[in-house]
Parts: structure tokens; sequence; C-alpha cells
């Protein structure tokens, strides 16, 4: 491991804790951002200098947050400017930096590079840690009055001012994952306690027909668990991998069916919008086939030329020649998967397998996400 050697004579005393509040703020090697170049670009205008920078001091290195009128991104952490800055709390003035002991060993001023006018104003947390500097350089020995001072900490503070919200809302992002998280398990926990009592429900003494209906209406809040709880596994704001969602899907409701469930499926996402309506439809497919087929049960999803294809197939006799989606599925788990299809805007429709083997459903509908779809 390559150790860094940083001059000791430039390492705050509280260095520890003001690494972990350069690290708090999650600023380092960060994109470029508009309002940081603007802060830059005006301070170079105001001040009538060619270069302004905004520096986060590393342990090893200054980087550039924003670095107006040079191409550098970085340097070493080196003495006599940004890293000299950050040692107290007031401006860091260098009108002639080839004549200030303070610089005269820093490669920017001994080099090519020809540094000779530094003006910095550290950037202070709220708790007392200077994370880096704005600073303007010029490659002319020039003077700096009290009144350019005050205007170069104001904008030092405009810059404070946008790292603060910028940690506020990372902050509140990060709280609404986790508020949405804690609902989800919840939401969760709840839909598995109701299906539970309706089992339970349904063990109790009543007319067949009433306990047929209790354990289906049980089975089917399990099943809104189900969906719901592989829908939350991973952090996942946006879409989702088709594989890794229906894998983890057909994978549990094998182990409840006790029948293998097979998954045939490409490389395509599957929008967050259409998460829940398409793990229900497997779900009620699935259930049905278990129900009415025969044989391994296959769910499939391919998407194609801007349409995805949600099918599931089994091995079992087949449907008759005169049969007729719209008008032979009028139970309660088809009119489900209709509706849920129509929500994703598709239809649902039925063959025999291929070879007539068999009985396979399927969905097509837009593979672009619908306004306005709720569940």
């Amino acid at each position: 491991m390559v150790q860094f050697q940083v001059d000791p004579s430039i390492v705050p005393s509280n260095e520890a804790s003001r690494m972990a509040a350069v690290r708090r703020y999650d600023i380092l090697d960060t994109p470029p951002d508009g309002m940081f170049d603007r802060v830059t670009a005006m301070a170079a205008r105001l001040f009538d200098v060619p270069i302004a920078i905004v520096s986060i001091v590393d342990t090893d290195r200054i980087w550039f947050k924003s670095h107006h009128g040079v191409p550098v991104k970085q340097i070493d952490r080196d003495p006599g400017l940004c890293a000299s800055a950050i040692l107290g709390d007031d401006p860091y003035i260098l009108e002639n930096a080839a004549k200030d002991v303070r610089s005269l060993a820093n490669p920017l001023v001994a080099g090519e590079f020809g540094l000779r006018f530094y003006a910095a104003v550290p950037l202070r947390t709220l708790d007392g840690y200077n994370l880096g500097t704005l600073c303007i350089i010029d490659k002319q020995v020039r003077a700096i009055d009290q009144k350019q001072i005050d205007d170069l900490k104001d904008l030092a503070s405009v810059v404070m001012d946008h790292l603060e919200l910028r940690l506020s809302a990372q902050r509140a992002i990060a709280t609404s994952k986790m508020l949405a998280k804690e609902i989800d398990h919840r939401v969760m926990n709840s839909l598995q306690f109701v299906s539970s009592m309706l089992t339970m429900q349904g063990k109790l003494p009543h007319a067949s027909q009433a306990v047929a209906e209790l354990k289906d209406a049980a089975n089917r809040v399990a099943a809104v668990a189900r969906v719901h709880r592989h829908a939350y596994a991973q952090d996942v704001a946006g879409d989702m991998l088709a594989s890794e969602y229906l894998g983890r899907l057909c994978e549990d409701i094998s182990g409840i069916v006790s029948a293998p469930v097979q998954l045939v499926c490409g490389n395509g996402m599957i929008s967050h919008a259409f998460i829940q309506p398409i793990g229900l439809i497997v779900n009620e497919l699935v259930m049905n086939a278990v129900k009415h087929g025969a044989g391994p049960i296959t769910v499939s999803y391919h998407e194609q030329s801007g349409m995805q294809e949600l099918a599931v197939s089994d091995r079992g006799k087949g449907l008759p020649d005169d049969f007729d989606v719209s008008q032979s599925l009028s139970g309660l788990g088809m009119r489900v998967v209709r509706a849920l299809s129509a929500q994703l805007g598709g239809q649902l429709n039925a063959a025999n397998a291929e070879g007539n083997k068999g009985t396979r459903f399927s969905v097509r509908f837009p593979a672009a996400s619908r306004s306005g779809l709720h569940y």
C-alpha cells in the first residue's frame, strides 16, 4: 500500500475530526456543479484575477470542486497555500508569494506556474471544521484591501450555505428512504397478519363453500404481501432487472405450491410502476396453472420492439377449440388478471401451448410506463 507523506506542519490538530467532516459532506470527487462554478467565475470577475478555486483539502491532496481559469483538478497537499490556509479561521493572504516565507517552497510558487498572489478564505462548517477554501490566484503581485477581503468572505459563506443545503437534502433523502422501508415492512407484516387471520377463520366449522372462499381470500392477501416483499427486497427506487425480481418471486411461489416454477427471461428491465401488477398477474396465473393444469409451469418475460410480454404456461390438457378468453374465464382470479392487464395497457390472451401440450396465458403491453397507473 502506498503511504503518502504529508508535511506535519500543515496537519491541523483536529485532522481526524476534520476529515470526518469532509466525508460527512460527501463532496470529494463529485461531478461539476453549476453553482460552485458560478461562484468562482464571479470571484474572478469581481477581483479581476485569472484564477478562482473552490478547494477541499483531503488527506494527501487538495481537490478542486470548481477551478475557474485552470484545467487542473487537484494538486498535492504542500505547504504555503490551501493546505496552510485551513490551519486558521482568518483569511490567508499572500500578496507576493515569491517573497513570503510561508510559500517560498511551494511548487506552484517556485516552479514554472509562477504563482505570485493568493488570497483564501477557509470553508468553515457550522461545527467548526475547515473543509477547504475559496481562493483567488494571480501570477502578478498585487495588494488586497479589507473591503475585498470581506467580499471574498461573503462568497465563501455562499459556498458553505450551498454545502449545508446539499447536506440537508442528502439527509432528508436518506430519512425518506428509511421511513419508506419501515412503512413497506409494516405493510407487509400487516398483510401477512390478515392472511393468517383469514386462514385461521377458515379452519373453524363453516360451510365448505365459505371455507374455500376464506382460503382463497387468505391466499390473495398473502400474494399481495409476497409481491410487495420482493418488489422492495432491494434498495431500488427505479426500474428493476426482470430476471432478479421474477426469479425471486417464482422461487417463492414454487415453494408454496410445492411444484417447480421455471423462469425464462431476457435481460430487460421492469418499470417500477409495473412491478406490483406484474407480480400479482404472475401469482394468479401460476396458481391457476397449479389448479387446472399439469406438469412443469413456466413463467416467461421478454421485451421486443417496444412491447413486453408476460406469459405463464403449463403442460396440462390444454383448452377446448371453442375457448373464448373474454367469455370463459369468469372467476375472481381471472377478473383480477384482466383488470391488472388493462392497467398495464395490455390485454389477457389464452391459447394452447406449443404443440397443443398445455395452456399458455399471456399479456402484451407497452414497455413505456402509463401515466396514472395505480393499484
